[in-house]
């Protein structure tokens, strides 16, 4: 490997955890999920790993049905929101470095009310996003 392929940074490249735990970089673009389905046969068998920055609530709820999302925080504070058939469940993330497991077919968003960075290993298969759940 190059130097510059073993020193990335997750703001401009996200890697993907392939089937058979060789990774994958895909840099960063206003198409990357378009780019992601069609290189990664619609990301079946494949996590992502990639982090980002959010200065606003997520604005979606999303859920994954391939399996368990961890959601790291690495800067900031974030309320997440999961919503169970039983009802809405909190998690306050506040210490740098603490983290959720959003459990398989769980819709969640996150609430934000300063800048906040979080990290994201998601199995990415059939990842649905609604504005209205």
């Amino acid at each position: 490997m190059t130097r510059d392929e073993l020193n990335m940074n997750l703001r401009d490249t996200v890697a993907v955890l392939k089937p058979d735990l060789a990774v994958e970089t895909v840099a960063v673009s206003p198409g990357l999920y378009e780019e992601l389905d069609a290189r990664f046969n619609r990301f079946a068998g494949h996590v992502l790993i990639a982090s980002y920055d959010f200065e606003a609530d997520w604005g979606v709820w999303e859920r994954h049905p391939a399996g368990d999302e961890v959601v790291v925080l690495l800067s900031g504070a974030a309320r997440m929101a999961l919503r169970h058939a039983a009802g809405e469940e909190f998690v306050e993330l506040s210490v740098p470095g603490s983290f959720i497991v959003v459990p398989r077919n769980t819709w969640h968003t996150a609430h934000v009310t300063v800048k906040t960075r979080m990290l994201f290993v998601t199995p990415g298969e059939g990842t649905e996003n609604r504005a209205d759940i």
